[in-house]
């Protein structure tokens, strides 16, 4: 996964969270559709990133943090629509390791970074 860019790693990984945030929401019995969208962009926003990020960063290890700076540093075609240009950028480089960890096959890992996520974030 070495050769392939932040922004590319952050792609996937932007699905990986997304399935995994609504996996975890309809474990908690969340089921009414219009529910779960409001809950999922607590976690999925740029915001919602950026918070998770900064909430695992003291628990990364020097490859993840070089995996997450790939991904925040990488240049984008797109603008940030809701958040800011910092914001939008380190929640690329959240995705980025999302998606590493996916391809690395590295569940365990990212089971408990996820798990981090959700306990200590408000839904």
């Amino acid at each position: 996964m070495n050769q392939l860019s932040g922004n590319t790693l952050a792609y996937l990984g932007d699905s990986v969270f997304e399935l995994a945030v609504r996996e975890y929401l309809i474990s908690k019995g969340v089921t009414r559709v219009d529910d779960l969208h409001k809950q999922a962009i607590v976690f999925t926003s740029a915001t919602g990133q950026m918070n998770a990020y900064d909430l695992l960063e003291s628990n990364l290890t020097e490859k993840e943090m070089n995996i997450f700076k790939r991904g925040r540093n990488g240049e984008s075609t797109r603008k940030p629509k809701n958040a800011s240009l910092a914001t939008y950028q380190k929640a690329t480089g959240f995705e980025a390791l999302i998606g590493y960890l996916y391809l690395e096959n590295e569940q365990e890992r990212l089971q408990e970074l996820l798990q981090i996520i959700f306990e200590h974030t408000t839904k």
